[in-house]
């Protein structure tokens, strides 16, 4: 009897092996995700210091819209064909993606100090670490405030597009501020549906998974990065 060890419960099994399978997948997120940042941040770089590339995209206006349009398409492609893509080409696309993002940014980003481009980035990590972290750990069911937040984005998108004809100076400052909001608790939604579609979803499509999920949160971060940007920006 003294050598006797219990064994434990086939469902306790279970749920351990679900939750290191799990813990893999966001593994996997998480690093194609860092990944993305970092070809978005040479794509960047590259064209900043390349005078013929930031000029083009600053004197041809149509050039500067087509790759907006291409950002779209890309997007479109990979979450409405995820399940007709092998994992190598929806990862590519992927990063495609974020060379194409990293070229858009470029000139945005040209119109803010170095310094101040660089403290916000680490607000934006601090703020989106700290809610992708509640996102995974907590027990609460985020999928009612996840669909508002989908519904008052979709406001917000309606609300800029029409400040572009109205350019007003208090308005751009609320739809900043909404969206800082919005992209706060989707960064936190998206996680925790990321990690629930892991649960339910078998290694052989872990791959597809974490390239979607690491798109979702990408661009959650990159988006908090720009409203994040209106705040603590310094123009040149």
């Amino acid at each position: 009897m003294d050598n006797y060890q219990p064994t434990p419960p086939p469902f306790t099994a279970q749920v351990s092996d679900i939750d290191a399978y799990v813990s893999r997948v966001m593994k996997r997120v998480y690093l194609k995700m860092f990944f993305a940042m970092i070809v978005t941040a040479l794509a960047s770089y590259v064209c900043v210091n390349v005078p013929s590339v930031l000029y083009a995209l600053a004197s041809h206006p149509w050039l500067y819209f087509g790759l907006l349009i291409a950002e779209v398409v890309l997007v479109m492609v990979l979450a409405g064909a995820l399940n007709k893509l092998s994992t190598v080409a929806a990862t590519l696309l992927f990063y495609g993606y974020s060379i194409l993002n990293g070229v858009v940014l470029s000139v945005i980003l040209l119109q803010y100090t170095a310094a101040s481009v660089a403290s916000t980035f680490a607000i934006t990590a601090a703020v989106f670490g700290t809610m992708t972290v509640y996102g995974y750990v907590t027990k609460s069911d985020l999928s009612r405030v996840g669909n508002f937040l989908v519904m008052a984005l979709i406001g917000l998108i309606i609300c800029t597009v029409v400040n572009i004809f109205l350019k007003s100076s208090t308005m751009e400052w609320i739809i900043s501020f909404a969206g800082v909001v919005i992209f706060i608790g989707l960064t936190a939604w998206d996680t925790q549906k990321i990690k629930q579609m892991a649960a339910l979803t078998d290694g052989s499509q872990a791959g597809k998974l974490a390239t979607i999920g690491a798109l979702s949160l990408y661009l959650d971060f990159i988006n908090l990065f720009l409203y994040l940007l209106r705040f603590f920006g310094n123009r040149e």
